[in-house]
């Protein structure tokens, strides 16, 4: 019997403000506050909230069968609980079903897994942890930003303690094998992996509104054809996407909304199912592992990290930012350590790619002044860090002093304690 696996991947950054080379030391607001909200509002409009109720209305009326998984991150759900309470409240209506599954993630959406292990593994836990304080959900599945993957991500995502994770099922990865079975990490075999199907997806997430696409218009009833005349043998459709499909990347005057509604009806038609990929991973078992030496995405024909840290502009504000990361989480200042969170959201980066600039997202008018902006408030930034740590003083050295801070910090506040307990005494003794 065949089953599908929905995951959506719900993300916005908090879009930086212009930001001139005479605010460095001057401004220390890096936001553009009201494209942030203006956005947060547009979509929760188009896509979230009616996103939300078609799920609820699809679990309801398929009695329970439909099912599917999100990765939220952490920048998306802070910008939600300000902007759009009323989408947590719809998701957490969505997740008492039972029928829905919350993923792991880096918390900003970053390239940490890139560059900076300790980062990740920091950002990786605060997403669980924030998860967990909103919805009750403990995340079992790991989706990396992008569903960027390596082997040597693989052995990170692993010893975090996930036993499933999500990535792309890339041609020049496969080969002649199929998306459409589980794998395992060929680094670490106890990592179970489930590759999005390309085709499938695309159909939905590119293709569904394309007039001169050949198969236009796409029903449910065809498109659960397509998938039932897969060879018997794969058992797995994974339909991989970002959210904003569904009434904003696809408005909902062009039918996605009704099309997706009637995708259970059409499935159960065909003997075709619905998981969440903790329930695929205990289904069913890998039947090979895969070899990923160098870093691959979802994103363009090439399937790599190149629209994020292709171009020396990307590689030098990527540098720039890993450089001072050791010194950032020895920082205690709340705002230095926010700012530093929402500054590694991997769309700075993407505004700077040179393939298709911008992507139609970016709000500059080309990748140079990306670029320039984002470097003027990481200046700004890195002196801010600087003051509290100075650039004369190596990342060992420093470590060193802190630890002998703290260290005689605990020794006053024990003596603290000792002189309480002493002067209890002498007072017991007077009486």
């Amino acid at each position: 019997m065949k089953t599908i696996c929905f995951y959506f991947q719900i993300h916005q950054p908090f879009r930086l403000k212009r930001y001139r080379f005479f605010d460095i030391g001057n401004d220390h607001y890096y936001y553009d506050d009201f494209q942030n909200e203006e956005i947060m509002h547009r979509i929760a409009e188009r896509c979230y909230l009616p996103a939300n109720r078609a799920i609820l209305e699809m679990i309801k009326t398929s009695g329970g069968k439909f099912k599917v998984a999100f990765s939220v991150s952490g920048t998306a759900l802070e910008q939600i609980e300000v902007y759009a309470p009323e989408v947590i409240d719809s998701f957490r209506e969505l997740y008492a079903t039972g029928n829905v599954e919350f993923m792991a993630e880096t918390y900003a959406h970053s390239l940490s897994s890139l560059g900076d292990p300790e980062e990740f593994k920091d950002q990786v836990k605060r997403h669980a942890d924030k998860i967990y304080s909103m919805f009750g959900a403990k995340p079992k599945v790991f989706r990396n930003t992008e569903l960027i993957y390596s082997d040597d991500i693989a052995d990170q995502v692993y010893q975090l303690g996930y036993k499933g994770m999500l990535t792309e099922g890339a041609k020049h990865i496969l080969g002649w094998k199929s998306p459409n079975y589980v794998y395992t990490a060929s680094t670490e075999p106890q990592l179970k992996l489930l590759l999005k199907n390309d085709r499938f997806s695309e159909d939905l997430s590119m293709r569904f509104n394309n007039y001169t696409w050949s198969e236009y218009p796409l029903t449910a009833d065809k498109f659960m054809s397509w998938i039932a005349s897969t060879p018997e043998s794969e058992q797995i459709i994974n339909l991989f996407m970002n959210y904003e499909v569904l009434g904003s990347l696809q408005p909902a005057e062009s039918g996605i909304f009704d099309f997706f509604k009637a995708l259970p009806r059409f499935a159960a038609e065909k003997g075709i199912s619905f998981s969440t990929p903790s329930e695929v991973f205990k289904l069913l078992k890998p039947v090979d592992a895969i070899s990923v030496p160098y870093p691959m995405s979802w994103v363009d024909e090439e399937k790599d990290t190149g629209s994020w840290i292709g171009n020396i502009l990307q590689q030098e504000a990527f540098r720039k930012i890993n450089d001072i990361g050791e010194r950032v989480r020895m920082v205690e200042d709340r705002r230095i350590r926010q700012d530093w969170n929402y500054l590694q959201s991997s769309d700075h980066f993407y505004y700077m790619n040179t393939r298709h600039p911008g992507g139609g997202f970016s709000p500059y008018d080309n990748p140079y002044d990306a670029f320039n902006n984002y470097m003027n408030v990481l200046s700004d930034f890195i002196l801010r860090v600087n003051a509290q740590f100075p650039e004369t003083i190596d990342n060992e050295e420093l470590n060193s002093l802190l630890t002998t801070i703290r260290n005689q910090g605990e020794e006053i506040e024990e003596l603290h304690k000792e002189i309480a307990k002493l002067k209890k005494k002498i007072a017991k003794t007077k009486a």
